[in-house]
């Protein structure tokens, strides 16, 4: 058996991910999935590119690793993800019943692993998951507020161009 790979590993995997959401300007948030350490399946933000509101990374990673395992239960899998899940995205992990969360950057607005609520190891559910949170937290948080202060700016600029394109338009008589 392979040694094992140590969760900050899995995490800059996910990061990568995250810059290919990014490069497509969405949310960069980055996913894969690990079973017996090695990568099965991986994912990355389209919600915008895909016109999709259910094409989170995690959303992707999951449902590419059940095509790979051949099966709907990820069972022994661990999920690694930029961003602590939104509920949408925990209610997938109960349903596949993966084994572990592994995430990087809470979310204090939709984070349903522990910040908002913790869906994730809810004892009235028929599944818990394991979760590990604030892995390369610092990394992941940065690369998400990095993408948000810099669509601020875009939008302030798009503002002020359109502002300036009214006050600089001609009189008509």
């Amino acid at each position: 058996m392979n040694e094992p790979i140590d969760d900050s590993y899995w995490m800059e995997l996910a990061l990568e991910y995250a810059l290919k959401a990014q490069a497509l300007n969405e949310i960069p948030v980055g996913a894969v999935v690990v079973k017996d350490n090695k990568l099965i399946a991986a994912g990355y933000n389209r919600s915008i590119t895909d016109n999709d509101p259910s094409a989170h990374a995690e959303m992707i990673a999951v449902r590419e690793a059940g095509k790979v395992l051949n099966n709907y239960r990820l069972i022994d899998c661990t999920l690694y993800v930029t961003l602590e899940p939104c509920s949408m995205c925990a209610g997938l992990l109960v349903h596949s019943r993966i084994n572990r969360l592994v995430f990087g950057a809470s979310d204090a607005k939709t984070g349903s692993a522990g910040s908002i609520m913790n869906l994730l190891q809810e004892p009235r559910l028929n599944h818990q998951v394991e979760v590990c949170g604030g892995v390369l937290a610092q990394q992941c948080g940065n690369t998400i507020s990095e993408f948000f202060k810099n669509r601020r700016a875009q939008i302030k600029a798009a503002k002020k161009a359109a502002r300036d394109a009214q006050i600089n338009k001609p009189c008509s008589s």
